[in-house]
Formats: C-alpha cells, sequence, structure tokens
C-alpha cells in the first residue's frame, strides 16, 4: 500500500537552480575578492589600501592575466594548452634576440614574434586534431620542444642589451601609463572585452562552445570542429607572442626560463575564473575576476611576511580548488539540464574525434 503524499515511479528533472542560487554561484567569486580587499586593508591598513599597492598589483599581475585568457580560449574547447609557459618564454627570448642581436627595429619585431606565436597555436591545434593526439600529451610535448629551442637559442645563457638599453618606445610598452592606470592594466581590460565579445556574442564562440560541450552533436548539425579547435588554439598562441612582448618590456633581459613560472598562475586563473559570472564554463570576465582574487590573496599574505614558499603553495591549492569547483559547477549544470549549445563543462578536456564524428579515447 502506498503511503499518502509519497511520490513513485521515475524522478522528474531535477530542479533547477533558483535565483539566489544562480546570484552566489555566478557572482560569489567578485564578492570574494570584495571581501578579501576588506580583510586585508583592515589588517594591513598602512600598507595594503595605498596606491602604491595598486600600481604593484595592476603592474605585476598584468602578464599573469594575458596569459590566463589565453589559457582560457583552448579550454572552452575542452582542450588544454600546456605548452603556454614554454612559448611565454621563447617569445620574450625572441624579442630580446631581434632587438640585441640582430638590431631589427622594435615594432617589427614585435609583430614576428606575435605572429610566431600564432603559427605555434597552429601547430599545436593540428597535433591535436589531426595527430589524434590528447591535448595534454601534445602539448606538453611541444612545449618541451619550444623550452629546448629557447635553450639553442640564447646558448643556456641570458641575453643582456648593451650599455644603450632597449629602445624607449619599446619599454614603454609596459611601463608607461594611461589616463592614470599603468598600460599594461588596459591591455587586459581591452584583450578581456575582445575575448567577451568573441566568445559570447560572435558565431565563432557560440561553435566553440557547442565544441567543447558535445564534439559529436557539433559534428551533426555541420561544425568542422577540427578546423575551429585549431583556431582557438592558434588565437591563443596570438595571445602568447603578445604576452611574451610585454615580458620582454618589463624585464628588459633575455631568460630562457622564466616563463615557466607563470603556468601555474595562468590555469589557476583560467580554471577558477569558469566558476564565476558564467558557472560551468570558462569565460573571459570570469577569468578577469578570479586573476583579481589571486592577485589580492597573493599580495595580502606576502605584505603580511609570508614565506617565498607560500606562493607556490598558494597557486597550487588554488589550482586544485578550482579544478574541483569548476568540476562540480559542469555537473551541476548537466543535473540542471542547463548545459545546451554555449554552455561547454569546464576543465574537462575532450579527447580526438575519430573520423566518424565520435570520440577515439584517451591516450593514456
Amino acid at each position: 500500500m502506498r503511503r499518502p503524499g509519497r511520490r513513485t515511479g521515475p524522478p522528474g528533472p531535477a530542479r533547477p537552480r533558483g535565483p539566489a542560487g544562480h546570484l552566489v554561484g555566478a557572482y560569489g567569486l567578485p564578492a570574494l575578492t570584495a571581501l578579501l580587499l576588506l580583510v586585508f586593508s583592515v589588517t594591513l591598513p598602512r600598507t595594503f589600501p595605498t596606491v602604491d599597492t595598486v600600481d604593484s598589483v595592476l603592474f605585476t599581475q598584468s602578464i599573469p592575466a594575458v596569459l590566463a585568457l589565453a589559457a582560457t580560449v583552448p579550454i572552452v574547447t575542452g582542450a588544454f594548452d600546456l605548452s603556454l609557459g614554454y612559448g611565454l618564454g621563447l617569445a620574450h627570448v625572441m624579442v630580446m634576440k631581434l632587438l640585441v642581436d640582430d638590431g631589427w627595429p622594435w615594432p617589427f619585431a614585435c609583430l614576428v614574434v606575435i605572429a610566431g606565436g600564432g603559427v605555434m597555436g597552429v601547430l599545436n591545434g593540428v597535433i591535436v586534431e589531426f595527430g589524434r593526439i590528447d591535448s595534454f600529451i601534445a602539448t606538453l610535448g611541444t612545449g618541451s620542444m619550444l623550452y629546448a629551442v629557447s635553450g639553442w637559442i640564447t646558448g643556456g645563457s641570458r641575453i643582456v642589451p648593451g650599455p644603450h638599453g632597449l629602445p624607449a618606445a619599446f619599454t614603454d610598452l609596459y611601463d608607461s601609463r594611461f589616463l592614470g592606470l599603468p598600460v599594461p592594466a588596459w591591455y587586459v581590460l581591452v584583450l578581456a572585452a575582445a575575448l567577451w565579445l568573441l566568445l559570447e556574442r560572435l558565431p565563432l564562440g557560440r561553435y566553440l562552445y557547442v565544441i567543447g560541450s558535445n564534439p559529436r552533436a557539433a559534428d551533426l548539425v555541420g561544425i568542422p570542429t577540427r578546423r575551429y579547435t585549431v583556431y582557438a588554439f592558434a588565437l591563443s598562441g596570438l595571445i602568447v607572442g603578445f604576452a611574451g612582448v610585454l615580458l620582454a618590456a618589463q624585464q628588459q633581459i633575455g631568460n630562457p626560463s622564466v616563463g615557466l613560472d607563470y603556468l601555474l598562475p595562468a590555469f589557476a586563473g583560467a580554471l577558477l575564473g569558469s566558476t564565476a559570472i558564467k558557472p560551468g564554463r570558462p569565460n573571459a570576465m570570469g577569468t578577469l575576476v578570479a586573476v583579481a582574487v589571486l592577485a589580492v590573496g597573493l599580495t595580502g599574505i606576502t605584505q603580511m611576511g609570508a614565506a617565498f614558499w607560500t606562493v607556490p603553495l598558494f597557486y597550487g591549492a588554488t589550482l586544485l580548488l578550482a579544478v574541483g569547483l569548476a568540476g562540480y559547477s559542469a555537473r551541476r549544470r548537466l543535473r540542471t539540464g542547463a548545459v545546451a549549445a554555449g554552455d561547454a563543462p569546464a576543465a574537462s578536456p575532450r579527447p580526438p574525434s575519430s573520423p566518424d564524428g565520435g570520440p577515439a579515447g584517451r591516450t593514456p
């Protein structure tokens, strides 16, 4: 005998989150940023809430922010580009070599390096999609090769400018100000706005989200998944090349191993960003908010006298947290039926497609 009021039969569809739950998921990370600002301002009233701290954050976090935006684009398609840090190191070394050793005009050198980053991105995309190699393995291999090229170009040493230094117009790409803010901050804002427009408002972005959500469905509706995935890697490579130009203007010295320090912050920002603004899907504005959270937290603990080893600990713990939260957000969207065209699960690399459109399996 059935109890009164008890439902039998198969369960109905999961109930979507209410407005409050959606707001918490979308704007929890910006709220955390504000909370951290308040806590550190109260704890460190003499050093944290100052113009010098703001300038320092905007200057030092601009390159990690640009690289995090570069990492976001392949993640939209369900792929990961682990060659970002190595590509950054090679790009900034090439800028220094062209300027110092070969005497190229700095605008031409910068354009060539940025274009070279795009070519490297195309190569990564071709290896992943047409070579049918898992993106983790493929980009780790190409990244190691890029690191080898950096060492070959520099001979294992640093490229140091002569007594006259680098052209002032080139170093102004990083050191100057515009409307009271450091110029690198404007680069980040413009790039984030451009990626937001591309991913959220243009057909290319919608195609990339569909590919990341369900490559089989993308094939069935006629989206050339391989070609658009190569586009995503190419765009990421162009952004990495631009970040290499900024790094050369910042450091004014060619160090072949410096790019590796930016790999972990980039992925921490990109993956944590997929839990904000549009939870469960990578997005440019979420990445920007995540970079702000990481910058505020790192600046605060540094001013509190934390030891040097707390920086990699902070980024490593944040990366683990970001992957966990991103996966949870994606699963929740799947359970509530929220994943549709344009909603891509975050932090889940997809396997390359087989000729019939189905998954070809992961490389162990």
